[in-house]
């Protein structure tokens, strides 16, 4: 295990691993996918909205600065997003 960590490189980063990053957060927030620290399946609504809101912050901080493919996967990422956190805050509504 050791070893592993010492012949660990991490990826180079660039706008799709960190959007990507984020928005898998807000898929564990929104009780999508399972927490791997905990393996619980957990929603809690208010981190998913600060993550949410981070990538709609990124969308507007870097309009016209992407390429069509970073600019399609942030707009998908939020417009799947933006859906299921209304659809499970109507359900705690309820």
């Amino acid at each position: 295990m050791e070893e592993e960590k010492k012949n660990f490189v991490p990826p180079e980063p660039d706008f799709t691993f960190f959007v990507t990053t984020l928005s898998l957060q807000a898929s564990i927030a929104l009780g999508q996918i399972a927490n791997p620290a905990t393996s619980k399946t957990e929603i809690d609504l208010v981190q998913a909205k600060f993550l949410i809101d981070t990538l709609g912050m990124l969308q507007d901080k870097t309009k016209g600065n992407l390429n069509d493919g970073e600019y399609k996967l942030l707009e998908n990422l939020l417009y799947d997003l933006r859906s299921i956190y209304l659809s499970k805050e109507k359900g705690e509504k309820k």
